[in-house]
């Protein structure tokens, strides 16, 4: 029996395939009216039905219960979850930007980080056998019908290849990149609207959906997520120091257009707190270990996780932690990965702040004639140690990050997308570290940055702090 199987990225993706396409999104044609109309009828009557329904329950029961706004917002992610990717990805944002959004719509969203239904197997089988060239029974020794999980974007299945070798394949739901492209130009018109609002306009709702935009051509490339996961794998191993994460291999072989084929894992999410204490997994060890390979991703290799919800960080049953799921990457300007690096090397070493004013000025974030670089790195050093000193458990780091970016909003200068993604990545991180490792200070562990910045070894070493092996 022939145990090798060549689809169509056997070689690995043409370089045609790793383009974003993305269609202009303030062009919304005549195909778009239809659906536009189908979502405004879809959310004004979720919504309609939720406050109806609020209203009668609080005439019946005499309660007060939750809140006018909290109805309204559950029936909006009522709609948000039939009307399917777009809208889904539009509530787990709101739901992971803490502060930007009013509260009830932020916790009414977080139920778009649960999965959503799957779509048929027949239409699963299709995608496969049009993506692979063969019938299925010729593609793997068995496959599995029924999904492991199942999301706004695609789903995921257990197969065996034919070597044997377990596996699994993402498959993405038919039609989904033309149905958000024709969703986002909707909802950029609507935009453009709630941006004419003073009180709207801060928020940049044109831009916010133009990013949505970008981010959403970026997940439907599936050529693009599996050589991004390829080379995040790579990036692991460049130091030979980070033998306890990994990433999926990816076996060019089974993947396509549609199709990601890559190692099959087991394990459990990096927030099962009560799991990990029953395995005596030690958290704060292994969370250490992760993190140091995504501040090296960030500010050494390019490429960083652009999504590091706890659905997408596992602990494996072998103890080691594994990053998935590659649809949403960032890469950081050189200047602000130059700042990043400088503003940790300040923290952990030296106390130079006056470099990372100069850093601010040099992206505009602080404008020259404010000072010089020693008076304002005095008053800078005055207001962020107290912040750095805390245990995890004790500062808000999302919220530290805000600061920077309003801070750079205020004073005119343009703060990165990709800073806005970062800032995402270290809410995350937060929380994980408040369930694992409470004590430990994140920005002050000379560990995090031993192949960043070169003298945090020796730094280490003149400390008596040795680094987990």
């Amino acid at each position: 029996m022939d145990t090798t199987f060549r689809g169509p990225y056997a070689e690995g993706p043409p370089s045609g395939a790793l383009a974003i396409n993305a269609p202009d999104v303030t062009k919304a044609g005549p195909q778009d009216l239809l659906r536009m109309f189908i979502v405004q009828l879809t959310i004004s009557l979720c919504v309609l039905r939720a406050v109806a329904a609020w209203a009668v329950r609080r005439w019946v029961t005499r309660r007060r219960g939750i809140s006018l706004a909290r109805a309204a917002s559950d029936g909006l992610v009522d709609a948000f979850e039939r009307l399917g990717p777009t809208f889904v990805k539009a509530g787990q944002l709101i739901t992971s930007s803490p502060g930007v959004f009013p509260e009830p719509l932020a916790d009414a969203c977080k139920r778009c980080l649960n999965e959503v239904p799957p779509f048929p197997s027949a239409e699963v089988r299709k995608v496969i056998e049009e993506d692979l060239g063969a019938p299925i029974d010729q593609i793997f020794a068995k496959f599995d019908d029924v999904p492991l999980a199942s999301a706004s974007i695609a789903q995921v299945h257990a197969c065996v290849l034919l070597d044997g070798t377990e596996a699994v394949l993402k498959v993405q739901r038919p039609g989904v990149r033309a149905t958000m492209n024709s969703d986002l130009k909707n909802l950029y018109k609507i935009a453009k609207l709630v941006g004419r609002s003073k009180r709207a306009d801060r928020l940049q709702p044109t831009k916010l959906i133009e990013d949505m935009h970008l981010t959403a051509n970026q997940e439907v490339n599936c050529a693009l997520e599996a050589h991004r996961q390829s080379q995040y794998r790579s990036h692991i191993g460049a130091f030979d120091d980070n033998p306890d994460v990994t990433a999926p291999e990816v076996f060019w072989n089974y993947c396509g257009p549609r199709v990601i084929c890559m190692e099959r894992m087991y394990g459990v999410t990096i927030d099962s707190f009560e799991a990990l204490d029953e395995r005596k997994v030690d958290g704060e060890t292994l969370l250490r270990k992760g993190m140091k390979v995504a501040f090296e991703a960030m500010l050494i290799h390019g490429p960083f996780h652009g999504d590091v919800h706890a659905g997408n960080i596992w602990v494996l049953d072998d103890g080691r932690a594994a990053f998935l799921d590659f649809g949403l990457m960032g890469v950081l300007p050189p200047q602000w990965q130059k700042l990043m690096t400088d503003l940790l090397r300040t923290v952990q070493i030296d106390d130079n702040w006056a470099r990372v004013v100069r850093n601010y000025k040099d992206v505009g974030v602080l404008p020259e004639d404010i000072g010089t670089d020693e008076e304002v790195g005095m008053r800078l050093q005055m207001v962020m140690t107290p912040m750095f000193e805390v245990a995890a458990g004790d500062v808000d780091l999302a919220d530290v990050m805000k600061q920077q970016i309003d801070l750079a909003e205020s004073m005119g200068a343009k703060a990165p997308q990709e800073l806005m993604l970062v800032a995402k990545q270290v809410f995350y991180f937060e929380r994980y570290v408040k369930g694992l490792a409470p004590n430990y200070v994140m920005i002050k562990d000379l560990f995090l940055t031993k192949n960043i910045i070169p003298e945090s070894k020796a730094v280490a070493k003149a400390k008596g702090i040795a680094f987990p092996s």
